[in-house]
């Protein structure tokens, strides 16, 4: 069977930065064919040099952009699913599919489109993304502008006008699997963590909360969760019952008005841990869970020798999540060694983590 298109959803109140972790991230593809999908192309904002030389209103007729650096992007024409079967229906079907929603708008509804009988076979939740607007959260406000927030909640006849921010904030935040916290530049070192710490304690276990400064969010931490949301509706509930979404339509207008600046990948890292053939495979990877845990690890994956075993082990972890299979035997002449990747925000301590992981390669099974 196919498989299937993962698709990351950006959910976050108005101004807390959704469409400018979608730039970054779009101006950081590197070649992978990525699928936004929007309300209205100018609700993007893209840098020119990224757009192809038409004009964005009229750049085509069907509702789907090329953009130049192998991207797409798309508005939600007449109803999300029919927009989502007219990408993956391409001659090059996408490689990821980012959605933006609006800022007033309950992820619930939209992740349990994807288990609509025309799709669900074909794309998958890859996870939920919540921006927060960092300062704003931390002075006890949802949304820096909270006046501009209501404006556009009055403005919409979808909505319960009556419903508290702070219960469609909940629902944003219950839905996630990841939370980036925007604007940590503005907090400083110490009011980040202490934000991010008060933040975990409202996730459900598992839920990375990740600081960033102007959306710059580097795509192997944004992307390639594997969550599949749309299995695990039942933990993301909703405090917000009163809703009028019944066609689950969630795509009103999202007006992110943040600068663009181009940012790089500094506030990320990652590096290469090469390690022998693994005794004891389970146990390492049991160990992996207290090292990630201890060293604020947000992403390790990789490949693994197993001792005895002509298979490769591929490991991928997120969090504390280990998934593990063997995909395909060693080639001839293939070093069988243990190669992992480790992602984390910058400052990590390379040589404990190298250590810890080291001796865990070395644990034999128990007897």
């Amino acid at each position: 069977m196919a498989q299937k298109i993962p698709a990351t959803v950006v959910t976050g109140f108005l101004g807390a930065g959704k469409t400018t972790l979608i730039r970054h991230l779009l101006q950081n593809a590197d070649g992978r064919r990525i699928a936004l999908i929007i309300n209205e192309f100018g609700d993007l904002g893209v840098d020119g040099g990224i757009l192809k030389g038409c004009g964005i209103e009229n750049c085509s007729e069907d509702d789907v952009m090329e953009l130049s650096n192998g991207c797409i992007c798309c508005t939600v024409a007449e109803d999300f699913v029919p927009t989502l079967q007219k990408l993956l229906d391409r001659d090059q079907p996408p490689e990821h599919i980012v959605i933006e929603t609006s800022g007033l708008a309950l992820p619930q509804p939209l992740v349990r489109a994807f288990n609509w009988p025309e799709i669900r076979t074909r794309v998958t939740v890859d996870g939920v993304v919540t921006v927060l607007d960092g300062p704003a959260v931390a002075a006890g406000q949802f949304a820096a502008d909270v006046a501009a927030v209501d404006r556009q909640r009055a403005a919409d006849d979808m909505l319960d006008h009556e419903t508290p921010l702070s219960e469609l904030f909940e629902d944003q935040l219950a839905c996630a699997d990841m939370v980036i916290l925007n604007k940590a530049d503005l907090l400083g070192p110490e009011g980040t963590e202490a934000l991010a710490r008060a933040q975990r304690g409202r996730l459900r276990p598992g839920v990375q909360v990740v600081p960033a400064a102007m959306g710059a969010v580097d795509p192997a931490v944004l992307l390639g969760l594997g969550m599949a949301a749309e299995d695990d509706l039942s933990a993301r509930h909703e405090v917000y019952h009163h809703h009028h979404h019944h066609d689950d339509d969630d795509h009103d207008h999202d007006h992110d008005h943040d600068h663009a600046h181009e940012h790089g990948h500094d506030a990320f890292e990652s590096f290469v841990v090469t390690l022998p053939a693994l005794p004891d495979p389970q146990a390492f990877l049991s160990q992996v869970t207290d090292v990630i845990a201890a060293q604020g690890i947000l992403r390790l994956k990789g490949f693994a020798a197993v001792e005895g075993k002509p298979m490769r082990l591929v490991v991928q972890a997120v969090g504390p999540r280990i998934d593990s299979h063997f995909d395909r035997p060693f080639a001839a002449g293939e070093a069988k060694e243990t190669r992992l990747v480790v992602i984390g925000v910058a400052g990590l301590d390379r040589e404990a983590i190298a250590a810890a992981l080291r001796d865990a390669a070395r644990l034999m099974p128990a007897a």
